[in-house]
């Protein structure tokens, strides 16, 4: 059975180390204790190997706290470890070939940085779509921001599961989720400083509790 969030209003960590600098372990660790329970494991200074290899150490972490495991990009890895399921980026492989490895019963994000990539995604089978960058954004370079009434033009058009992510913060936080987003996810608006500390004031602003 697929379960993308346990709240109306959910909080979705996007890993970086480099962020961070911590180990990826501490940093799921701290993620999961603090309550997020949606993490995408995105590492793109570690070779698949190294990356499959951290992952199997991180799935007792993530089934003692039922959370969800989202593998960035890669189809392949999501399957190796059983997954929740993989987020594919607009030059990833196309949803419906995903669909056949990965199964029914897999979750499959797809970023998208328009309209037409938003509808397109869902009429392919996605189970929810990421939109943004929502504001500027030093994470990755994801052009330029899209702001609140792009979101709103999604969301009229969009029935699946729909994540804000770009230059999320808990000072705009509460903006995104009234434009329409069903969670917001967010890197160095968690990982800059401390995990747990910064994830607890995203809850707060986010009116939830996260444990």
């Amino acid at each position: 059975m697929k379960t993308l969030f346990n709240n109306n209003r959910a909080l979705y960590l996007i890993t970086d180390r480099t962020i961070s600098r911590l180990p990826l372990k501490e940093i799921v660790r701290q993620a999961l204790s603090a309550g997020i329970k949606t993490i995408q494991i995105r590492e793109k200074t570690m070779s698949k190997k190294e990356l499959y290899m951290e992952i199997v150490c991180l799935k007792p972490l993530f089934a003692k706290h039922r959370a969800l495991l989202i593998v960035n990009d890669y189809v392949d890895i999501a399957l190796a470890v059983n997954a929740g399921g993989v987020h594919l980026g607009q030059e990833d492989m196309p949803v419906n070939e995903a669909r056949k490895i990965l199964g029914k019963n897999k979750i499959i994000g797809v970023s998208t940085h328009s309209l037409k990539q938003a509808v397109e995604a869902e009429r392919a089978g996605a189970d929810y779509i990421g939109f943004g960058p929502m504001f500027h954004t030093a994470t990755k370079n994801a052009g330029r921001p899209k702001g609140i009434n792009a979101l709103r033009e999604i969301r009229s058009y969009i029935r699946i599961p729909l994540i804000a992510i770009g230059g999320i913060t808990v000072d705009n936080v509460s903006g995104v989720f009234n434009a329409g987003a069903d969670a917001v996810a967010a890197a160095s608006g968690i990982l800059s400083g401390d995990i747990k500390t910064n994830a607890e004031e995203f809850f707060r602003r986010m009116n939830i509790d996260g444990l």
